[in-house]
């Protein structure tokens, strides 16, 4: 179905963890054996049509707590930096952004009516706006997308169903965006998991939303354009969930 498959390991034994509690660091142990598998997979007709697509991904548990001062700092000193640029419109024009609009275009939808996420972040700092404040976890991933100029999708873990896959929308394909009306998911870049479609580069579903119930999550950094920043990516988004969000367990790793 897909290819350059990672599954997100983690480690299975059958020992309780109260017969354990001598070791040092046993919380972490038995936290990390709690923590479910994930497989991402970008599949072999969207890679076809969009050759370098490429995915980050990121696994933790975290904490959705009110969004910390110091993030909200964070997050507004961007927009600054945006607002200050001799053309703040340039960076709508940048390399990752045009990427993005090439792959809509290649799977057949129209980037001028579905914007990637990161886009729509861009012209909301553009116009003015700032940047919305959710709770730590949702404000984490903005801040990335508006640094990395890339869509990242977001989804709490446990509402995802088995594994999951990069594809384009097909026929009849709908659910219900985020604060939004049902989105039509025919040829959008979407994550689908044994359910079905649960997220996008243009919006995510309420199906697998990040509530203040969330203990685990799910970060999905899309890139058209290679997968050379990645790396960079998906460390920075740990180590934000880390500083603000309580990260634990965190667990990155890139497909292509």
């Amino acid at each position: 179905m897909g290819v350059g498959v990672l599954a997100c390991p983690v480690v299975r034994i059958g020992v309780a963890c109260l017969e354990i509690d001598s070791v040092v660091g046993l919380e972490h142990v038995c936290d990390t054996l709690a923590m479910r598998s994930v497989s991402v997979a970008i599949d072999e007709a969207l890679k076809k049509k969009c050759g370098r697509a490429a995915l980050g991904c990121v696994v933790a548990e975290v904490e959705a707590v009110e969004t910390p001062a110091g993030l909200t700092e964070e997050l507004r000193l961007r927009g600054e930096e945006i607002l200050r640029l001799p053309e703040p419109r340039a960076v709508l024009e940048g390399a990752q952004v045009l990427a993005t609009r090439a792959g809509y275009k290649a799977l057949g939808k129209d980037p001028a009516r579905y914007r990637g996420s990161a886009e729509a972040l861009l012209r909301r700092v553009i116009a003015g706006k700032g940047l919305p404040q959710i709770n730590a976890v949702v404000d984490v991933i903005n801040l990335v997308s508006v640094e990395s100029r890339l869509p990242v999708g977001l989804y709490d873990l446990s509402a995802v169903s088995g594994d999951v896959v990069f594809r384009a929308g097909r026929a009849g394909e709908t659910y219900k965006g985020i604060g939004k009306y049902d989105l039509n998911l025919e040829g959008l870049p979407l994550f689908a998991d044994a359910v079905g479609p649960h997220g996008s580069a243009t919006s995510d579903s309420e199906r697998t939303m990040v509530t203040a119930g969330t203990k685990e999550v799910l970060a999905l950094i899309v890139s058209f354009g290679g997968a050379e920043a990645l790396e960079r990516w998906t460390r920075r988004l740990a180590e934000l969930l880390v500083v603000y969000a309580a990260g634990r367990n965190e667990r990155t790793w890139v497909v292509m």
